[in-house]
């Protein structure tokens, strides 16, 4: 599933907006009670929730990488202090 194939409005979206946007795919597919016509709308819900795991994961990343070097320079800090 590519991340091309997702609406472009989807690429500028926060993790809120495209967390709101799988619910309420989710709704209508719960009140559909033909399963054909719900197929489109489960591979919409199933590429849209690849892209926010890759979303999230990305997210993860950067705080991750941010905080450690917040705890390098407070390291570095403290060994200066030391001396």
């Amino acid at each position: 599933m590519k991340e091309k194939n997702l609406p472009p409005d989807y690429q500028h979206s926060s993790l809120e907006e495209l967390t709101e946007k799988a619910n309420s795919i989710i709704e209508s597919l719960e009140k559909e009670k033909n399963l054909i016509n719900s197929a489109d709308s489960y591979q919409e819900l199933l590429k849209l929730n690849n892209f926010i795991e890759k979303k999230f994961q990305k997210n993860l990343k950067s705080i991750s990488e941010t905080t450690n070097n917040k705890i390098k320079k407070i390291i570095k800090k403290n060994e200066k202090r030391s001396y």
